[in-house]
């Protein structure tokens, strides 16, 4: 039988959804901004404090001046979806580049034939990596307004949070998809 010489589809969708789902899930965990806390009582009207994972930061809309760094008064990195949070998503990250590095063994780029189980085993690792992100951005987001803020204030969903949950939904995909070689590995026995 002659090789050919085609990459398959599902093996492409997943080599290319997946290294984007890393790009925006490193970006939504490194971010300042899973939840923003504006109007907040006696503070100026144009103050928006950006609360994310890891930091705190207090922002003045008019002059665009941006500090980071600020006190948890309330006790904001205690509770429980940031701390799960904290732990997840850098998880989710280390288990996506391994999953990249398993796919890239198994999809055809220096060998005559792509290796279907070793693709297979890479998506389900993927698909893995995208549950361990999209569980701590779904907790969080059920718990947004149960988190501690200042009484009065409005309370939104920041930037971080959803390209978190886009680059969750695209780890996903991009496994399901190379996961989707299994099939041609068990058609060839």
């Amino acid at each position: 039988r002659v090789p050919s010489m085609r990459t398959p589809a599902e093996m492409i969708v997943g080599l290319v959804l997946c290294p984007c789902g890393l790009l925006l899930t490193l970006t939504g965990t490194l971010a300042p901004n899973w939840r923003q806390v504006s109007l907040v009582p006696d503070q100026p009207m144009d103050v928006v404090w950006e609360q994310g994972i890891w930091d705190i930061c207090r922002e003045r809309q008019s002059t665009h001046d941006r500090l980071c760094g600020q006190a948890d008064e309330r006790g904001y990195f205690e509770q429980v979806p940031v701390r799960v949070a904290q732990g997840l998503m850098p998880s989710s990250l280390g288990v996506t580049v391994v999953g990249l590095v398993v796919a890239a063994l198994g999809v055809r780029c220096w060998q005559p034939e792509p290796r279907h189980a070793v693709a297979g085993g890479a998506g389900l690792v993927l698909l893995l990596s995208g549950l361990m992100s999209l569980v701590p951005c779904s907790w969080y987001t059920q718990e947004l307004w149960a988190l501690p803020a200042p009484p009065g204030s409005t309370l939104s969903v920041g930037y971080s949070l959803v390209l978190s949950y886009l680059g969750s939904c695209l780890e996903i995909l991009g496994g399901l998809a190379l996961a989707l070689s299994f099939h041609r590995c068990c058609k060839e026995r």
